[in-house]
């Protein structure tokens, strides 16, 4: 197993780059193939991140260089830094089998490090030397692989690089190159914190060789510098601390920087914590402080360093005005809280997604929406063939607490009947015959989010009873496994039939339907909301223009008259279609639409008859006598809709036409035929 293994790999440092926390996730395997310098998976950036973790400076570049070999299993590791010429890389430490080496310089032209240069990642995972015959220091080496990162300086300009050689194979993965990406970036902290460490001796130096000269510099310095006692009493601070500080020179003597941090609990822990630092004799780097100016008690917020004399009574401390980028950051959080408030309360208030309208029986639909999406409760959709209960289905999920997992569906009448168990719980390889794989039933893909099973009806009365224990239970045992998985998944149900006939019927559980209907939600067709026609008949235009990249047509009252004088038996399905057909076939002027005649059969409609006392039939028996029209027509040709011969034909129907008619009345043609 080579130093590559894949994985993934998290790692928080602090404001100087020292790794605070490690998160490897993966189960536990060997890296390296080295014997015992190798050290498990789990544990290499532990290892890495404690072996650096108490160096600063070169103690930290040789510590980083002997633990990455060991932590990886490499004979050679090593961090470098570029020439002032931009020739060669020169190691800052170098690890070479089991001791350090003395520095080298890698030149860049003919070597694996030349890549690095630009500012990419190399990777060679064999056969080095005969890429790079020219590199004799690879081949006196016995390498056979190499990966290097770049480490780049504040500017983002190439400082060096951290690199691996081994005298065996490295094949590719991730997980090590992420390791020395993290430690480049550590190193990079610790070189810019040596550059800070070096400005401050440099400052140091010339106080002791001249006060004049110091004095100058301390004072016309643009960086805020102060000399304080242990207890934060200023002794000295120059012209650009006073100004940030809003102090005045006569007030320096006898003032405690502590009396300007405010009375919180947040500052006065990171004051706290500074000054405890200091009393230790360490370097204080980098720290956030909040403090008010001292002559109008405004905030200011300032990155502070301290580093205490040798004597320890006194330290010396530089700090930036920070408060503007300070305001900025909150502002910019304050905006981004406003615009999500705002888009949240446009989309309560003014649409509801990709559901148009505003007609009170939609309306209704969207008030309960609102009340069931935050909770858990499970949702059954019912309503025609087309009315959008799949649109419902996902304004619930987006408006629940699960809202940042997917929405899974599963359309069950497109299920095979023998695959609805695979297709609901998974299923483990060699489980049945094409059974190739584990894979995860929909149940599983939508655990800690919602499952949307369209066209429950059709799931088959062995399948209910099985369905009923997840739902109830909330675990599952994939087919051919005997281990149960618990899952937390949300089910919204939705279906064009009347579930509650069906249950009448013995074709549907009774306790599944009380179990799916615990809030039944029912979607008006489009005949009973005729006033969304207008609006969803614009949105279907601009849709379908910008889709197939023609001008928007205009639309006229006549047309849209039409439309709403439709009988839609295919609901906005059928709207949509009929736009999209509208549009293919517009060529200019207003759009027009031609809508089909609805189907008359002799069997649907009573014979006309001269007197007055007539019964006119109420719209349940039309429904049910179309219904027995059509089901006659299916059994006198064997289930065939289309072509020769077909039931379409023999009612005087257009195939699709009769397609949606048995959809929507909830036809099953395979007890039919």
């Amino acid at each position: 197993m080579s130093p590559f293994e894949s994985g993934v790999v998290n790692a928080a440092t602090d404001e100087r780059g020292s790794i605070r926390s490690i998160l490897v996730m993966e189960p536990p395997a060997k890296i390296g193939e080295n014997g015992s310098d190798a050290v498990s998976d789990d544990n290499a950036l532990k290892v890495i991140a404690e072996g650096v973790e108490s160096e600063i400076g070169e103690g930290f570049f040789s510590s980083l260089a002997r633990n990455l070999a060991l932590a990886l299993g490499v004979q050679y590791a090593f961090v470098t830094r570029l020439s002032d010429d931009g020739m060669y890389f020169k190691t800052l430490a170098l690890w070479q089998r089991d001791h350090f080496g003395e520095d080298v310089e890698l030149p860049l032209r003919g070597s694996p490090c030349e890549l690095v240069l630009h500012g990419q990642t190399a990777h060679y995972p064999t056969e080095l030397c005969s890429r790079f015959p020219d590199d004799h220091l690879l081949a006196e080496w016995g390498a056979q692989s190499y990966c290097g990162v770049p480490v780049l300086d504040e500017q983002g300009r190439i400082f060096g690089h951290v690199a691996i050689i081994d005298d065996k194979p490295m094949p590719e993965q991730q997980r090590a190159i992420g390791v020395m990406r993290i430690f480049a970036a550590r190193v990079r902290a610790e070189v810019q914190r040596l550059r800070m460490e070096d400005a401050l001796r440099e400052a140091n130096q010339r106080l002791t060789r001249s006060e004049e000269q110091f004095r100058d510099l301390f004072e016309e310095a643009p960086i805020a510098y102060v000399h304080e006692g242990l207890d934060s009493h200023l002794i000295r601070a120059n012209r650009t601390a006073l100004r940030i500080l809003g102090v005045k020179p006569e007030e320096v003597p006898g003032l405690f920087g502590s009396s300007l941090v405010p009375d919180t609990p947040d500052a006065q822990h990171r004051l706290s914590e500074a000054l405890d630092s200091i009393g230790r004799g360490t370097d204080t780097s980098g720290v956030v402080l909040e403090m008010r100016r001292k002559d109008d008690g405004r905030p200011v917020w300032l990155q502070w360093w301290s580093r205490p004399e040798p004597d320890g009574k006194y330290t010396r401390t530089m700090f930036l005005d920070i408060t503007d980028r300070v305001l900025l950051e909150r502002e910019k959080a304050r905006l981004e809280a406003q615009n999500a408030y705002l888009t949240d309360e446009i989309r309560t208030e003014h649409s509801f997604g990709d559901i148009i309208g505003g007609s009170s029986g939609l309306l209704k639909v969207m008030q309960q929406v609102q009340l069931v999406a935050p909770t858990d409760a499970t949702v059954l959709v019912t309503g025609e063939s087309g009315t959008g209960k799949e649109l419902i289905a996902r304004a619930i999920h987006e408006r629940s607490a699960r809202s940042e997992r997917t929405l899974v569906k599963l359309n069950c009448s497109a299920v095979p009947e023998g695959l609805f168990e695979s297709e609901f719980f998974g299923h483990v390889k060699g489980a049945f015959t094409g059974a190739l794989k584990d894979k995860p039933g929909r149940f599983e893909i939508a655990d800690g989010g919602t499952l949307f099973l369209d066209e429950i009806g059709e799931v088959p009365l062995a399948m209910q009873a099985k369905l009923l224990r997840v739902l109830q239970e909330q675990e599952l045992e994939r087919v051919g496994d005997t281990r149960t998985r618990k899952v937390s998944v949300r089910v919204i149900a939705a279906s064009n039939r009347d579930l509650k006939k069906e249950v009448d019927e013995g074709r549907f559980r009774q306790d599944l339907f009380y179990r799916l209907s615990v809030f039944p939600l029912e979607v008006p067709p489009l005949r009973e909301r005729r006033e969304d026609i207008a609006p969803l008949v614009a949105h279907f235009v601009r849709q379908s223009a910008r889709r197939m990249n023609r001008p928007e047509p205009q639309l006229s009252k006549t047309a849209l008259d039409q439309l709403a004088t439709y009988h839609w038996p295919g609901n906005v399905r059928e709207l949509q279609n009929t736009v999209e057909r509208a549009i293919i076939l517009w060529r200019e002027g207003p759009l027009t639409f031609d809508l089909p005649a609805l189907p008359v059969h002799p069997d649907m409609v009573p014979p006309a008859k001269a007197t007055a006392n007539v019964r006119l039939m109420t719209r349940d028996e039309l429904k049910r006598q179309e219904r027995e029209a059509i089901i006659n027509a299916l059994k006198q040709t064997n289930g065939k809709v289309s072509g020769p011969h077909g039931a379409a034909q023999l009612l005087g129907m257009k195939p699709s036409t009769l397609s949606a008619r048995i959809s929507s009345l909830g036809i099953n043609r395979r007890t039919i035929t």
